[in-house]
């Protein structure tokens, strides 16, 4: 495994599970597949900014922040389309990185990933229905 795809399912570990203890997340790593010495999980919690709450492991919020998905869609999203169960957002020239990660870090719940160009976002649902709810769900955002 490599320390990207292991970092990513740390990430997720701790959104879905809340471990309270790096053995906690060393068992959720094991359960998927993945051996991590303490040595490893240490500097991972290290470099993913994770924090340690009453809950359990959270990610700490992101120094630079940025702007929402909302504000960046009114400002930037110009089309949208559907194809099966992906979205298509057109945005000007050089703002489709941000809409995309601002996507990407609000966690909406439809969507499971992105990927960006210079000036399109392609959104990826779960299913053609999702998709379009997701859209509609832009559409009253762009409203």
């Amino acid at each position: 495994m490599n320390k990207s795809y292991r970092q990513g399912q740390i990430l997720k570990l701790i959104r879905s599970s809340h471990p309270h203890t790096q053995e906690d997340l060393a068992k959720g790593l094991r359960a998927i597949g993945i051996p991590a010495t303490q040595v490893t999980l240490s500097r991972d919690i290290r470099e993913l900014g994770l924090v340690k709450t009453a809950d359990g492991y959270a990610q700490g919020v992101p120094e630079s922040g940025g702007p929402d998905v909302i504000t960046l869609a009114r400002e930037f999203v110009q089309d949208i389309r559907v194809a099966q169960n992906l979205l298509v957002l057109r945005t000007p020239a050089g703002h489709a990185n941000s809409v995309a990660v601002a996507l990407d870090n609000a966690e909406w719940p439809e969507v499971t990933g992105t990927i960006a160009g210079d000036d399109t976002v392609l959104v990826v649902a779960p299913d053609a229905k999702t998709a379009l709810a997701l859209r509609d769900r832009f559409l009253e955002v762009l409203k």
